[in-house]
């Protein structure tokens, strides 16, 4: 089974530090060479993005910073797991090195 994983939070106003670099790529490495992360990518801060949006026919694009929001959206994983369940402790062990956030954790379609 696959799943999305998006990691939200609040913006950081900074790069993250050397040492959170090197905690999240070992957590990255490893699960990797686990065989159930498929794919992670973090995202740059909101003020380089755009908002696409469809309302009642209308296409509308916010660029960013977007300080309206609580949150935006940190980064996504991939996962290849055997259950929701085993899919929510990786997002579990993920906050555990990324800090305070959410990850929201939805099964991806999979033909076949």
């Amino acid at each position: 089974m696959k799943f999305l994983s998006i990691y939200k939070s609040v913006e950081k106003d900074r790069p993250p530090t050397p040492d959170e670099m090197a905690k999240m790529g070992k957590l990255i490495e490893e699960a990797m060479k686990a065989g159930y992360l498929l794919s992670a990518e973090g995202c740059m801060p909101s003020s380089t993005g755009s908002r696409v949006r469809l309302s009642k026919g209308k296409l509308t694009v916010t660029d960013g910073p977007f300080a309206e929001s609580k949150e935006v959206i940190g980064g996504l994983a991939i996962l290849q797991t055997n259950s929701k369940q085993e899919a929510i402790e990786r997002a579990k062990e993920f906050l555990q090195v990324a800090g305070d956030g959410e990850c929201e954790v939805g099964q991806l379609y999979e033909a076949g």
